[in-house]
Formats: structure tokens, C-alpha cells, sequence
């Protein structure tokens, strides 16, 4: 969905348009203070012959920088006009963006719309002909190839630098068009812009016929986040500002490229400021009111009828602009639920378990981001996104994570409003936000060792999503082997002995060989190996349990019986086997005769 964020924004600009905004901007790159850095970024990438570095380089004062980095310039938009995007892509490298600020504000001032690229300037001759005809008192007639300018048009042409016009003028001006915001969107292009890196941090937004710039950052803190002719704006004062304010619903009114704010919202590409709930004042059918004449009775209804109506459009658009009976069902829901749920701590569990309609999964709290991003639901298969988990239910045709998903019988909308539930921000760059190849992959696997339930430097599996310790496996995985790896769950259950050892008897099993049956063997060791947490039966007992020795005379435990399953000294899966009964069996005896000698000592005490 939308553009993917490996293109680069420049892309969507035409040579022409970086070449204009480079005609426009060069006097001020020109004045960066200790240009070499820059100069010799641009000659590394042959767009600066040696000869004008060497001529700048050899300069010692600043103005004799600044006239001969300009005269640099000057001649890279004569002669490599062609090159307006290697140019770019070079002056906003990360690097040089860190030396030079100047550099990062027309980055942002050429991605961000705020320069407008669409707006040709004035032409030389109209302006010498205005002139003219002003000189002679004609101020009322002007040529009819002329355009009437206003005065935001003079004062946004005076800003700009001062140069030539453009190569080729036209003897017929066309009508003047408003200004717009400028984007890298060519006209008809459908692309969702707010998905582009470049709008990361703002969006060219309009409502009714004025424009600005909302900031995304500020807008989920519920504070002033939209600029617009010099000012700050709520997004509810931006559109009493343009004129809309009987529609009541900022989120329909005000729009990015003609969609309105809310679907971003729904859609989680912005984050809503959070809503204050007002009490709602309940109206029966058969109220009356107390009322002195007609026209008193009539004027109290309205009002109520009108705070009603109000209350409903609050609560419509916090909801996301449901249906009528879905959004009252909705409603009487949360509050059922806010009211009823006094005890959370059934989900202070660091991983909860849930549901949505036949499906189930588990749900780890530190892997959620939101519901397109951060894969948080385990299930037997795979890890998903909430998004994609809700995909996976047959029966839903239009669901949606936030009702549709429950955990104790609760929605996760009822989650995230108690809090135990976060929504990082948009502007989030961390691991599980990310959009980089290597970060959504690494987020297919388990984030422990399957075998021993800890961090570090594990082995994914290709098929599956558990992850191993190179040394937890059986056999042990040699990290630096090339290409794909399956482990050995995945390797029994492609494998045909799968099949062919369901239909052989528990007496033919244990005779026999392991050696044709290795797969199993290997996977029966590791399911013990998880299943013991606590690490009780791993190591040598005699080396940690006092007495052991002189109680147990054959001691067994699962990393001896890994060593002899790895040195072939097991013929029979019988004896494979017999040495996980044998460790039972010797816990068993430990403990009887350990308790018989407790309940000894205590009946001989003389307290008893």
C-alpha cells in the first residue's frame, strides 16, 4: 500500500523544476559559511571540474568564497543543466546535511511544498511595460498579455532571489491560478502522499479555500498544529478560520489532496488529539418541561435536542464515522466495559492470549507498535500484525482490530484506552516501526531461543518462526554456512519418515535403529530440553544436589544423553528412550527417600 519507502522523493520531480528551484536558491548556497566540504562532495561526483575547486580552494577570504562558490554554481547550471538530480541527491546526502543547516531548510522547503515550483516568475517585459504605462499615468490600463498581480504575489516574487526570467516567455500570459501548495505529485497521480517519507513530518492540508501545513507530530498532543498565512491553528480553529465552521467536524472538512483527515485517522496514518467525553444529558419521549408560555417550551426542546445532536457528533467522530447501529452498539460497549472492569490485572502479563472470532494467538506487549506495524501476535504458524491477524479470520469481511480482536473478553480499543496498550508514534523510527527489509524479516522470528528461552545471537529458521541458539540445535548449526537454513522440526515434518512412523507400533519404535530415526530423536531431546524451564534435569545433578550420589547410583541427564546421541553410543530407540525414564525415575527415588528422612527427623524432634 502507497509508495514504498525506498523511493527516493526526487524522483518525483522533473529535471526542469530542480533546475528553477537551483536557478532560485544558488545565491544562498553561495553564503554557506566553509563550503569545501560541499565542494568537495560535488567534484568527487564530476559535477565541479578540478580547475574551479582548485580556483576556490587557493581563495582565503569569505567574500572571495562567496563570489567564487557562486561563480561555481553559476557555471554547474550552465553547463551540467542535464545533472539537476545527481546534483540534489549529492547536496542532500546525510553527511553534508549535518555540516550545513542552510542546506536542510530548502531540503525541507523543496519537499515540503512550502516553495512553490508550479509559479512561474513575472516576465522582464511585462514588468518594464507596467512600469511604463505607470510612468505615464496609465496605472488603470494594462496590456491585455498582462496579469493583475496581489500583493501576496508581489511579496512572495520579492522573497525570491533575483534572477532571469525563464528560457522560454511566452507572449500570451494565461490567467492566474492560486497558488498552491507544490508536491511531487505530478497531475493525476493518485499516490497516497502522506505514506511518502518527505511528509514524515508535515502535510499540505486545505479547508474550503485556504491552505497550510499540518504538523503530525502535534497534532495527537491536541495542541496548535497547523500553520497557515503566518499563524498557529487547532485543527477545529483552522476551519472556523476558512469559513466551514457550521460543519462541526474538522476531520471531514479539512484535507490532504482531497481526502479527508478522517480516513487518515481510521486508517492510522495520523493519530487523533484525545477527545474529552462529555456527561450526556438523556431526553425521554414523554419528559415534559416545566414551562411558563409555548414559545419557552419550544426554545428549552431545541436546546436539547441540539446538545443531543452535538453529543452524537462528538461521539461519531471518535468512533470513526460508523454506522448509526454499529456506533450505538459500540457505545454502549465501551462504557459497559469501562464500567464493569475495575480489576486489570489480568493484562499485566508481559504476553496475553487472543482471539478473533475461530482464530487464536498470543499477543507480546513489547513487540506492538500499532495495527499495521510491529508483528505482536504468535500463532502456531507465524507472526502477524493485528491488521494481518484479523485478515486471517474467513468470517470477517470488514473487520477491524480494535473491536474485532478480544483478550479476556475484552476489545483492544478497551486496551488501549486503559493504557496497557501503546501506539508509537508516526514519526517512530524504532526496530519495530521500521519499513527497512532486514527489520520487517528479523520480525517473522521468535525473538528467544525456542530451546532455552533466552536472547542473543540466534539462528532463524526460514520455514518457521523459532529461532535457535547455534549450539541449542540438534544437530548444531554452523553459522557460517551460506543460503536458506530449516530446523530440524521443519526438516521431520517435510520428510516422509513423518508420515511412515505413524503407522509402525510402540514396541517396533524402540527396536529400532536410531540411526533411522534420528529426526525424531533429535526433536524429542529438544521438546524436553524446552519444556524443563527451570533447567533441573541438564546438568550433573552430583555436582549441584547434596547427597545425590550416595541415594542415586546411576545418574543420567540431558546433556549426557545429548553427548551420547551425538557420539552414536545409542543402537535402539528403546535405549534412547530408557535413559529419559531413567532420569525420571532416579527424581523420583531422590525425593521418596529424601522426605521419608525429613519426616524422620521431625518425629524424633523433641518438640513432637
Amino acid at each position: 500500500m502507497g509508495v514504498s519507502a525506498q523511493m527516493d522523493p526526487l524522483d518525483f520531480l522533473t529535471n526542469e523544476e530542480l533546475l528553477f528551484f537551483f536557478h532560485r536558491k544558488k545565491t544562498e548556497i553561495s553564503c554557506i559559511e566553509q563550503p569545501h566540504r560541499l565542494l568537495t562532495q560535488l567534484r568527487d561526483h564530476d559535477l565541479v571540474s578540478e580547475k574551479l575547486f582548485e580556483n576556490v580552494k587557493k581563495m582565503r577570504s569569505r567574500e572571495q568564497k562567496e563570489k567564487g562558490f557562486y561563480e561555481v554554481l553559476d557555471w554547474v547550471e550552465k553547463k551540467r543543466p542535464q545533472y539537476m538530480h545527481q546534483f540534489w541527491r549529492c547536496v542532500f546526502e546525510d553527511h553534508i546535511l549535518q555540516l550545513y543547516p542552510t542546506l536542510r531548510i530548502l531540503r525541507n522547503s523543496l519537499l515540503d511544498g512550502t516553495f512553490k515550483l508550479y509559479e512561474k516568475p513575472p516576465d522582464v517585459e511585462t514588468l518594464t511595460e507596467e512600469e511604463e504605462s505607470e510612468g505615464k499615468g496609465e496605472k488603470g490600463k494594462k496590456k491585455s498579455y498582462t496579469r493583475k498581480r496581489s500583493k501576496d504575489d508581489r511579496s512572495s516574487e520579492d522573497s525570491d532571489d533575483p534572477g532571469p526570467s525563464s528560457a522560454s516567455t511566452p507572449k500570451r500570459r494565461k490567467p492566474a491560478k492560486k497558488p498552491s501548495f507544490s508536491s511531487p505529485v505530478k497531475k493525476g497521480d493518485k499516490q497516497e502522499i502522506w505514506m511518502w517519507p518527505i511528509y514524515k513530518i508535515q502535510l499540505p492540508v486545505t479547508c474550503g479555500d485556504k491552505e497550510g501545513t499540518l504538523y503530525r507530530d502535534k497534532l495527537p498532543e491536541g495542541k496548535k498544529c497547523i500553520l497557515s498565512q503566518g499563524r498557529w491553528f487547532t485543527p477545529a480553529d483552522f476551519e472556523k478560520f476558512a469559513g466551514k465552521e457550521k460543519c462541526k467536524n474538522w476531520k471531514s472538512s479539512i484535507r490532504c489532496r482531497n481526502t479527508p483527515l478522517k480516513k487518515l485517522i481510521e486508517e492510522e496514518h495520523l493519530q487523533c488529539p484525545p477527545m474529552e467525553r462529555r456527561k450526556r444529558t438523556c431526553v425521554q419521549k414523554n419528559m415534559r418541561f416545566p414551562v411558563s408560555s409555548s414559545e419557552s417550551s419550544s426554545a428549552d426542546l431545541e436546546t436539547s435536542s441540539s446538545l443531543l445532536e452535538e453529543s452524537d457528533s462528538e461521539d461519531f467522530q471518535e468512533q470513526g464515522g460508523r454506522g448509526e447501529g454499529t456506533e450505538f452498539r459500540g457505545r454502549v460497549e465501551e462504557e459497559e466495559e469501562e464500567e464493569d472492569m475495575a480489576d486489570l490485572s489480568v493484562f499485566q502479563a508481559p504476553s496475553l492470549p487472543v482471539t478473533c472470532v475461530s482464530l487464536t494467538g498470543t499477543l507480546y506487549k513489547y513487540r506492538f507498535a500499532s495495527g499495521s506495524r510491529g508483528k505482536c501476535v504468535r500463532t502456531e504458524e507465524r507472526w502477524f500484525t493485528l491488521e494481518e491477524f484479523v485478515k486471517q479470520e474467513p468470517t470477517l469481511t470488514d473487520g477491524h482490530w480494535k473491536k474485532d480482536i478480544l483478550c479476556h473478553g475484552k476489545t483492544l480499543n478497551f486496551l488501549l484506552k486503559k493504557k496497557i496498550l501503546r501506539i508509537h508514534s508516526l514519526l517512530c523510527e524504532c526496530a519495530k516501526c521500521s519499513t527497512q527489509k532486514e527489520d520487517v524479516m528479523a520480525q517473522n522470528n521468535d525473538d528467544e531461543c525456542y530451546v532455552c528461552h533466552s536472547e542473543g545471537a540466534l539462528v532463524c529458521c526460514d520455514e518457521c518462526p523459532q529461532a535457535f541458539h547455534s549450539h541449542c540445535h540438534l544437530p548444531t548449526v554452523d553459522e557460517d554456512s551460506p543460503g536458506e537454513w530449516i530446523c530440524t522440526f521443519c526438516v521431520l515434518r517435510n520428510s516422509q519418515q513423518w508420515r511412515d512412523s505413524s503407522n509402525i507400533s510402540e514396541q517396533e519404535a524402540f527396536k529400532a535403529p536410531v540411526s533411522q530415526h534420528i529426526l525424531h530423536c533429535h526433536c524429542l531431546l529438544l521438546c524436553v530440553y524446552r519444556e524443563d524451564i527451570q533447567k533441573v534435569f541438564v546438568e550433573d545433578p552430583r555436582q549441584t544436589v547434596p547427597r545425590y550420589s550416595e541415594i542415586i547410583t546411576q545418574p543420567m541427564w540431558l546433556d549426557r544423553i545429548k553427548q551420547k546421541l551425538e557420539s552414536g553410543e545409542y543402537q535402539t530407540v528403546g535405549a534412547f528412550v530408557s535413559d529419559f525414564q531413567l532420569i525420571f525415575s532416579n527424581c523420583s527415588t531422590f525425593n521418596r527417600v529424601r522426605f521419608t528422612e525429613t519426616c524422620y527427623i521431625i518425629n524424633k524432634s523433641p518438640n513432637n
